[in-house]
């Protein structure tokens, strides 16, 4: 797991207000949505916002990619690594 994963799950947490769940809690290859976390389109919506704005990414819902992007912890962390011009 990533320094960039862990803080991810945090920041999940807290912006989700997932008060019930603790950062080991959430395997980062695990499903945010539906099946996994259980996350729900409402919950998308408000993450990829708070995203956009701690993160400075920028995030096209209407691109083809943003499902792949949102699908798992690790998954984030990749798209905020590119976007950031990091490998």
């Amino acid at each position: 797991m990533t320094t960039l994963e862990t803080e991810l799950k945090a920041f999940i947490i807290e912006t989700l207000n997932l008060e019930d769940l603790n950062i080991e809690d959430i395997d980062s290859n695990e499903a945010l949505f539906v099946e996994g976390l259980g996350l729900d389109s409402i919950d998308a919506l408000e993450l990829g916002v708070a995203l956009q704005k701690k993160y400075d990414v920028r995030i096209d819902a209407k691109s083809d990619d943003v499902k792949n992007h949102f699908a798992s912890v690790h998954n984030l962390a990749k798209f905020i690594e590119m976007s950031r011009g990091k490998p």
